[in-house]
């Protein structure tokens, strides 16, 4: 009866939160239960009364940050002496961009409205199909919430009690697997329509942008040496690195080896215990205010208080959905639903291979009807007991049901990040869902790897946790 309640109030058109809450609410008043409505305002409260829910706001405000400050003008340029030269360029720059502004966001929507918005009139611009534009800008904004930060693995490992610093450190290589795929298929459609390079090759502007990419990589490691391997205390190291770093941007004038560095330091303060995950969101935005208040000095007070008010109501919004969600999985705990399909999902089948495959199948078809927050909150209570029973990690399952449920939100009915390009791209829906359908192939062959190749989601948090 619960299930019907919701599903007849979506078909009504009410949002997902509403829905959510409005069912349970119903289907106390409606049946024979002896809960008292006020339950649902006790449950709706206290699924929201989490400390690692408090990194929410603060990962969406460092992402605001990110991209009201500039920062993703100096990504692009970055990305485009790196890979412009390439056959199909501008396409390479889609991705490699999006590899880097996804250590910021921590959303695929933001990636999408914010890169993807100077990444798609770029390509237009430079006689690239609108459709391929779109497609490419979609499938690379799934990289978001894969590579460190994210907000589904906070929301996923508060609800699955998971180490999400363990899940931030088990996204960057399959994150990396989904660019190199995306890339192979800007590659083929390159080869296939005959396409050249967008800028010239230029040895000084290629070496330039490997060198950055050398002082991203070489500086974490440099300082991860001095402190496990000589004993140096952490933070006067991490700050005396800090310092060298900013002379080095100074001096060399980098274009994106600052911004870069927000997964860097996250990662590094999590797997050296500087700070928590909570913490680590606050760092994060002080990171961002410090470049852009003083480095680039490209923010200013009132673009902060702007910015500061749309994280307020994004954050309100994430949030009274996952009060409602958790009102709504709590029923479905309570009325036995969990249970049932727990038993009969076992009495089908105890091949962990076979089950993965079907709560693929499920989170696939979840994800084109629910926002990711209220399908995490709903089907980590009936799933994850399921994966404990056949001795499935949970960190490799979370990685899988939120790319299962990144790639749902590229199909209607409810794609948020389907619709949101098609208003960038003055697109209607049609069009740009068919213009997403190629794109298909590497996000469901990456997908394929992640979910039966488990080792390679789990050795960077088997070596650090």
């Amino acid at each position: 009866m619960l299930k019907l309640i919701f599903l007849g109030l979506m078909g009504t058109g009410l949002p997902v939160a509403v829905a959510m809450a409005g069912s349970a609410l119903l289907f106390i008043m409606l049946s024979d239960s002896t809960l008292p409505p006020f339950v649902v305002i006790h449950r709706m409260v206290s699924g929201i009364d989490s400390f690692p829910l408090l990194a929410v706001p603060f990962f969406i405000l460092a992402g605001n940050l990110m991209n009201n400050a500039g920062i993703t003008n100096r990504i692009y340029n970055y990305a485009l002496a790196l890979v412009g030269w390439l056959k199909g360029g501008l396409g390479h720059v889609n991705v490699v961009g999006s590899v880097v502004f996804a250590g910021m966001s921590g959303t695929a929507i933001a990636d999408a409205a914010g890169l993807g918005t100077i990444e798609i009139k770029a390509m237009k611009d430079h006689g690239y199909d609108t459709e391929f534009a779109v497609g490419v800008t979609a499938a690379s904004a799934t990289l978001g919430p894969i590579i460190p930060p994210s907000l589904p693995f906070v929301i996923y490992g508060m609800m699955a009690n998971v180490s999400v610093g363990a899940l931030f450190l088990a996204g960057i290589l399959p994150g990396v697997l989904m660019a190199v795929l995306m890339m192979l298929t800007v590659a083929w459609f390159a080869h296939r329509n005959g396409w050249g390079g967008d800028i010239r090759f230029e040895w000084p502007r290629v070496l330039k942008a490997l060198s950055e990419t050398l002082v991203v990589i070489a500086w974490p490691t440099a300082l991860w040496v001095l402190i496990t391997k000589f004993g140096l205390p952490a933070q006067a190291t991490v700050v005396a690195g800090l310092v060298l770093l900013f002379g080095m941007d100074r001096v060399f004038r980098f274009q994106a080896v600052l911004p870069i560095m927000t997964p860097v330091l996250l990662i590094g303060g999590m797997t050296t215990g500087l700070f928590t995950p909570t913490e680590g969101a606050i760092a994060a935005c002080i990171w961002a205010m410090v470049l852009g208040f003083a480095w680039y000095r490209t923010l200013t007070w009132k673009m902060f208080v702007k910015v500061c008010l749309d994280t307020v109501e994004t954050t309100s919004t994430v949030l009274l959905i996952v009060a409602a969600a958790s009102i709504f999985g709590w029923m479905l705990t309570a009325t036995g639903v969990t249970a049932a399909i727990s038993q009969w999902v076992l009495g089908f089948t105890r091949d962990p291979w076979v089950f993965l495959l079907l709560a693929n199948l499920l989170m696939l078809f979840v994800g084109c009807f629910l926002e990711p927050t209220a399908a995490i909150t709903i089907l980590v209570p009936i799933l994850v007991p399921i994966c404990q029973q056949l001795g499935i990690d949970l960190v490799h399952f979370g990685l899988v049901m939120v790319l299962n449920l990144m790639i749902g939100l590229l199909h209607p009915p409810m794609g948020m990040v389907l619709f949101v390009l098609a208003r960038v791209a003055k697109l209607s829906v049609e069009r740009t869902t068919m213009a997403i359908l190629p794109w298909l192939v590497p996000l469901l062959g990456s997908l394929v790897v992640i979910t039966y190749f488990p080792k390679l989601v789990l050795w960077l948090p088997k070596m650090f946790y």
